[in-house]
């Protein structure tokens, strides 16, 4: 399952990430883990969560992002929620037809493995195809 939240630069996309987080603590068994860019929400993510920040791991390209979730998910088969701060900064091709292979592998991903993802991307939703609105 994914769940996209999309907005302009400010529009409090990062906070409404954090308050699905808090909720996923309080309900969810598994392992939690938080990918952002940079070094930003270092000291608003709960010690519980596995947080990750994607530039010390040199996450570049489309291909990387998805052998990056991959791997973390080969190292704990306990992982039941992901979540994803500033996505389309990860990635190098944001074109609207990369994005929708994107959403649709770690949405084929996640039902494979039984996880979920939560993202939160800076950009203007009008005019977007349904093969990435369906995730809002």
């Amino acid at each position: 399952m994914v769940k996209l939240i999309m907005g302009l630069k400010g529009s409090g996309k990062t906070k409404k990430l954090i308050e699905l987080l808090n909720a996923a603590i309080e309900s969810e068994n598994g392992d939690i883990i938080f990918i952002e860019k940079d070094k930003k929400l270092t000291y608003d993510i709960p010690y519980t969560v596995r947080l990750i920040h994607g530039s010390d791991y040199g996450i570049s390209t489309n291909q990387l992002f998805k052998g990056f979730v991959s791997g973390i998910h080969a190292g704990n088969y306990d992982i039941t929620h992901m979540f994803i701060d500033n996505f389309l900064r990860m990635l190098d091709d944001t074109s609207n037809e990369a994005v929708s292979e994107m959403l649709a592998w770690l949405d084929e991903f996640g039902e494979k493995e039984n996880i979920k993802f939560t993202i939160s991307a800076s950009a203007d939703a009008a005019g977007l195809p349904e093969s990435i609105t369906k995730y809002f």
